[in-house]
């Protein structure tokens, strides 16, 4: 990180704080804001610290907001980075600006907490190779799967380990739409160095690891902009680290050319986790967060309650032990029915949240007051092209702006997750600076107060 002068770093990150103040309640603010102190920057970014459980939990909830109020106070910055705070004059200190890692992707993930199964082995020995030999293994590395199988967890212990490794090698953790958001900001400046600052930051390192390239998809200007830097990067002799949804091959809205260089190397499938990988990813859970010992019966009858992903089995253990906690009683095979409201023999969908159904309200809310369609109509099976594109519009928006699962938004709105998908892949297929659907997804950020992410 570089240096700037501590009062003005506290100067704006405490206008930051007053901006929010108004919004918070008293408790949330004493709790979850208080606590955080910025600690440098880089670039357009400023590093904020405090204690791992602050740091996560206010970045999930009110880092949108807090992004925005930095922007309107210091237009220089647009966005927060949560991070650990290196000691002053050490050797992390030092190579932190070449050494990349977002908050949000916590240091703690490495491979010894990877639990593996049959469905990641061969995913986590190829990342492990390529942790060991960058460069010289697999490159690129291109990793897919559905959302919450471990992508981005070893996409982060690859990151993790050459820091801890290799530490002269620059390394930099990114997703697509950061990649994305960051190239649109780099074209503002007049003089071309922001555009200059943004290449070196990506075309100047030895690893370079992106979460997420599907989202590249329909973005022609910043497809071209990876396309040059994955190029200069595997022609230096870098390693590349890619993640996505699907295979190179399906696509189909990158050019050939993109999709080529993406097959260079190693292409493996991660697959979900079957019952045995469950479980052990339970008692790994379990013991992380000091969870008293849960018999097997209890571990099996969750792992079956929620064989989506591992997201949502973390999800199911929380639940579960804050019901016991709530209710006096011990964690018990009846007791996690009741929790999550599954029979739990084969497997059952995931227990509605009233948080989901507050956030997709939010959403549908603000979709139909912008396009002035009836609240029915995010419901109802109306084939009208308005309708239609509010559906998909406020579908996009809670699938890149809230933690919902495709099973959450799809019974938000009365459809299937495959419906979701659907809505979401015409949304971004026509996704680009100036069009209609760019402005009029601009305006509902503004209406929910989220800074939206654009292509250039």
């Amino acid at each position: 990180m570089t240096d700037r002068p501590t009062h003005e770093l506290s100067a704006i990150w405490n206008g930051v704080r007053e901006d929010l103040r108004d919004t918070l309640p008293p408790s949330a603010f004493e709790n979850w804001l208080d606590p955080l102190r910025p600690v440098g920057t880089q670039g357009s970014r400023l590093y904020v610290s405090g204690p791992a459980r602050v740091r996560e939990w206010f970045q999930r909830r009110y880092g949108v907001a807090a992004t925005e109020a930095l922007r309107r106070r210091a237009p220089e910055f647009t966005e927060i980075a949560f991070t650990d705070a290196p000691p002053e004059g050490s050797a992390a200190a030092a190579g932190e600006e070449r050494q990349s890692i977002p908050a949000g992707l916590r240091r703690g993930l490495d491979f010894d907490r990877f639990v593996i199964g049959p469905g990641n082995r061969f995913a986590h020995s190829a990342a492990l190779a390529v942790a060991e030999s960058p460069g010289e293994s697999y490159n690129p590395l291109f990793l897919y799967g559905a959302p919450g199988l471990g992508k981005t967890h070893l996409l982060v212990s690859i990151a993790n380990y050459l820091r801890r490794q290799r530490p002269e090698l620059p390394v930099v953790y990114t997703t697509a739409e950061r990649f994305t958001s960051e190239f649109v900001t780099s074209l503002r400046g007049n003089d071309g160095r922001p555009a200059q600052r943004f290449k070196e930051r990506y075309r100047e390192v030895g690893a370079l690891l992106i979460d997420d390239v599907q989202f590249l998809e329909g973005k022609p200007r910043t497809e071209d902009e990876f396309f040059h830097t994955f190029n200069e990067l595997y022609s230096a002799g870098s390693q590349i680290v890619l993640s996505s949804d699907r295979p190179p091959e399906a696509m189909e809205r990158l050019s050939e050319r993109m999709r080529d260089r993406f097959a260079w190397g190693l292409t493996v499938e991660i697959q979900g986790p079957d019952l045995p990988t469950r479980i052990a990813l339970l008692r790994r859970l379990a013991t992380e967060h000091s969870i008293p010992s849960l018999d097997v019966d209890v571990l099996r009858q969750i792992a079956l309650a929620a064989p989506e992903n591992l997201r949502r089995l973390e999800g199911a253990l929380t639940r579960v032990t804050a019901f016991a906690s709530l209710v006096g009683e011990t964690p018990t095979t009846d007791l996690v029915r009741k929790a999550l409201g599954s029979p739990a023999t084969t497997g059952s969908p995931e227990p509605p949240r009233p948080e989901a159904d507050e956030q997709l309200d939010s959403i549908k809310r603000a979709v139909c007051d912008l396009l002035h369609l009836p609240p029915a109509d995010m419901t109802s099976r109306r084939r009208t092209a308005p309708a239609v594109r509010g559906r998909q519009l406020a579908m996009y928006v809670a699938r890149n702006h809230t933690d919902l699962s495709l099973a959450e938004i799809a019974r938000g709105f009365s459809r299937d997750h495959s419906t979701v998908i659907y809505a979401i892949r015409n949304v971004e297929r026509e996704l680009e600076p100036g069009s209609d659907i760019h402005k009029t997804l601009e305006r509902i950020h503004e209406r929910l107060q989220i800074p939206p992410s654009t292509d250039g």
